[in-house]
């Protein structure tokens, strides 16, 4: 399996609505190590780590959020994967 990683920032409704939890269950079901957290600006960061597929996988849910959120945009950027995570959290 190719790992491969992202660095990405949700923009719209999305602090406040269960963001970081959504995305973490998410990232686990998929087998995604990594994070979410919140920032000061109102958006949420998310980097994840895993299999090509999961990720772009992934990325959908962050499209969407979950049904409180209203996800405006998601600026996103393939990096090389650290392998420095061994699960995926939630921030704070």
């Amino acid at each position: 399996m190719t790992s491969k990683c992202f660095h990405a920032i949700v923009h719209g409704r999305v602090q406040r609505v269960f963001f970081r939890a959504f995305a973490s269950d998410k990232a686990v079901q998929l087998g995604l190590n990594g994070f979410v957290r919140n920032l000061s600006d109102g958006t949420v960061e998310v980097v994840a780590e895993g299999d090509e597929k999961k990720l772009e996988e992934f990325l959908g849910f962050l499209h969407k959020g979950p049904p409180a959120a209203l996800v405006k945009k998601v600026d996103f950027e393939w990096k090389k994967p650290s392998l420095k995570f061994t699960a995926f959290s939630s921030r704070y």
